[in-house]
């Protein structure tokens, strides 16, 4: 069988099964993401991709390639994979949960809860080798952590990627990783810049064990994972789980893309606890199809596609939609609770993030959109389907999606 063929046919199998994932959710019968991905999957430049897109309940699902370019390993939608950055944003609901039960504050300073942030320093230069600190003047605040004000570096000392054992899941459990951020030296006074930092997100998840005398992945798990039906995300993949994970993959400007044992961020063994520790910043394992769940849960305002409201609708609009950046910063992009959002509310407005590796989900609850992207890749610069890929949802979008049978059935013909 040519590769054309199979890709075809995996295609087919992926509209039926697509059927399955969601109840009340038909598939489109479009192809609009296979048709741009196709040439370079055959070219070897992607070697497999999740797509989703889903508007008015109806989903193009495209499995398109392989998980494992070497066994020819079919991608699928329960392969496990690493999120990365996308971790975040279950952060940013754990912390929106306490703020709706009254428990904490958007604004609290962190020093409420963790007493070494109390006073903090920043960098002020550096003269013959001689580096001059100064007191920070404003007080660091839990939505500074979680929208990337804070000050922080991308991560502390003890996760540098370059050291065995290092990176976003090593180092240091959250507790620990708060009270090194404290002692570190911030690159500028907290609130009066941005950013990009891990350090911060884990803070905040420091916050939430405080709060709630839990370890954040146990309140994460507790109220949101098992709730939504999210049986596969965790921290600690088992070898079971390992054994189906996509495979890490090098995009290279000209050529096939190369096989990586593993990238210096998240190092094996993947699942050794007494050496990979949870950081909400960075590091949780999941499937496409559980990360259906938690991304429809925004699109749907805290409602879960099993019917188990995880946050209140008022509490998403409000909160995780729309920046919480200050909204003078006109020339700054919109960032919520761990999520990129709009800088205002606004009709057009997506919010959601994406992770290092590649993997991107954004929802609209305006319009009920979804567009999920699932791959594994390094060289990010070397990309060359992400315009197109981005013209293909706008084309699914914009199609006119067919509701004659449901107004059929419920009497409203001629509406």
């Amino acid at each position: 069988m040519n590769i054309r063929n199979w890709l075809v046919g995996l295609v087919a199998a992926a509209m039926l099964g697509g059927c399955r994932t969601v109840e009340g959710v038909r598939e489109s019968g479009t192809t609009y993401a296979y048709d741009t991905l196709r040439p370079y999957v055959e070219a070897g430049k992607l070697p497999g991709a999740i797509s989703v897109f889903y508007k008015d309940g109806v989903q193009e699902t495209c499995l398109i390639g392989y998980a494992d370019v070497e066994t020819r390993r079919p991608i699928t939608l329960d392969d496990m994979y690493m999120q990365c950055s996308q971790t975040k944003g279950f952060c940013g609901v754990t912390v929106a949960k306490l703020i709706e039960e009254g428990k904490l504050g958007l604004d609290d300073p962190v020093a409420k809860y963790l007493p070494e942030f109390a006073t903090l320093w920043v960098y002020a230069g550096e003269t013959n080798g001689v580096r001059t600190l100064k007191a920070a003047k404003n007080a660091l605040t839990i939505r500074m952590c979680l929208n990337h004000t804070g000050g922080f570096a991308f991560e502390i000392p003890a996760k540098r990627p370059n050291i065995r054992g290092g990176g976003w899941t090593g180092g240091a459990p959250l507790r620990q990783t708060a009270a090194i951020a404290a002692a570190c030296p911030l690159w500028f006074d907290p609130g009066t810049g941005v950013n990009y930092s891990n350090t911060g997100i884990d803070i905040a998840a420091a916050v939430v064990e405080v709060v709630t005398g839990e370890h954040w992945e146990d309140y994460l798990q507790r109220t949101v994972l098992e709730p939504l039906g999210m049986t596969e995300t965790g921290f600690w993949p088992s070898e079971e789980q390992l054994e189906r994970a996509i495979e890490l993959y090098d995009c290279r400007p000209e050529g096939p893309a190369v096989h990586c044992r593993e990238f210096a961020n998240q190092q094996r063994p993947y699942n050794d606890r007494s050496r990979v520790f949870a950081s909400a910043g960075a590091g949780l394992w999941t499937t496409a199809r559980d990360q259906l769940k938690f991304y429809r849960m925004l699109m749907n305002l805290g409602l879960g596609d099993n019917g188990v409201r995880i946050l209140q609708a008022e509490t998403v609009k409000s909160l995780l939609a729309v920046s919480s950046r200050p909204k003078e910063w006109t020339n700054i992009e919109g960032y919520s609770l761990g999520l990129c959002a709009p800088k205002a509310d606004t009709d057009e407005g997506w919010f959601g993030h994406g992770g290092a590796w590649g993997t991107n989900c954004m929802v609209n609850w305006h319009r009920k959109q979804l567009k999920l992207w699932v791959v594994q890749l390094g060289g990010r610069a070397n990309w060359r389907w992400d315009a197109e890929m981005d013209a293909a949802a706008n084309r699914f979008f914009a199609r006119k999606i067919d509701t004659e049978a449901a107004r059929a059935y419920t009497g409203r013909v001629g509406e």
